[in-house]
């Protein structure tokens, strides 16, 4: 079983309602075996042809079976809510090797 990743680009317009967010969506994500690998730390962008990402998170799951189960999740589904109203997002589940 291969692992997989959750990766997401967040442009944050509401930083006070977006720290309940990642409160409340970390420990859904350690539910489903996600361990976070970044949450928005300093990057060196060194190519942007095709985008250029303004805040990155990456979550490693033990599968794509589990990842797309936490972001379908029930326990996710009003938390998602708080991003969605919160920031403009592009969200990536890819299979690892």
């Amino acid at each position: 079983m291969s692992k997989a990743y959750v990766l997401v680009d967040t442009k944050i317009s509401n930083n006070e309602n977006y720290e309940i967010y990642k409160s409340k969506a970390k420990p859904i994500a350690e539910q489903f075996g996600g361990k976070y690998l970044t949450r928005g730390g300093e990057m060196d962008v060194v190519q942007s042809d095709l985008w250029s990402p303004t805040r990155l998170v990456l979550v490693e799951f033990p599968s794509i079976e589990n990842a797309r189960a936490f972001h379908n999740s029930e326990d996710y589904a009003d938390v998602k809510r708080i991003r969605l109203e919160n920031a403009e997002s592009t969200l990536v589940i890819l299979e690892g090797l």
